[in-house]
């Protein structure tokens, strides 16, 4: 299943939880609000372990592909050249960023205007995404680099469909080269 649909699923499903939960009871609040902390804290206490996993092992191999281009921009994607280890604390530094971003709306949304129902949910998606994530998945759940999570990482499809993937074949690298070093053969 579409990893979208699983988190439209798990939403609604958790919304429908939610409705049974008393959220004006002062101890059941307090309750979720400690849920909802303990699981970010554990995301960022993961990522992070999963960044002194990647420096420990510091996998070298040299990792190139092309970026795919812009929807909106006609420039062709660019050269990317660097390693494993460096491409996997950059994915691994955008999980954080969506956590801490996530945080912040969590945080606006609750104690700005009030919504409670969202902590309860967003706890159970915040596992979700821990779940879901790459990084997670090869540096914790111990599996291989291959398939799906082959390095660079496959972008989920999106809500209007499939978004474009990094190109990794030796005829796409070599014409981002070409373009890099002002050789345009015609």
């Amino acid at each position: 299943m579409n990893a979208q649909v699983q988190n439209l699923v798990l939403s609604l499903g958790a919304m429908q939880v939610a409705r049974k939960i008393p959220f004006d009871d002062p101890v059941t609040l307090n309750y979720v609000r400690i849920a909802y902390v303990a699981v970010q804290v554990i995301i960022l206490g993961t990522y992070y372990y999963i960044s002194m996993k990647i420096k420990q092992k510091n996998d070298l191999t040299i990792l190139k592909y092309v970026e795919p281009q812009s929807p909106m921009s006609s420039e062709p994607g660019q050269l990317v050249t660097t390693t494993n280890r460096d491409y996997d604390l950059s994915e691994t530094s955008k999980l954080v960023r969506g956590a801490f971003t996530g945080i912040a709306i969590m945080a606006g949304m609750h104690l700005y205007m009030g919504y409670t129902q969202p902590l309860f949910i967003q706890a159970l998606m915040g596992v979700k995404n821990l779940y879901d994530a790459k990084p997670v998945a090869i540096y914790i759940l111990g599996k291989p680099a291959e398939g799906d999570l082959k390095r660079p990482f496959k972008a989920g499809g999106g809500m209007f469909g499939p978004t474009p993937e990094p190109a990794t074949d030796k005829a796409a690298i070599a014409e981002a080269e070409k373009r890099i070093g002002g050789k345009k053969e015609e």
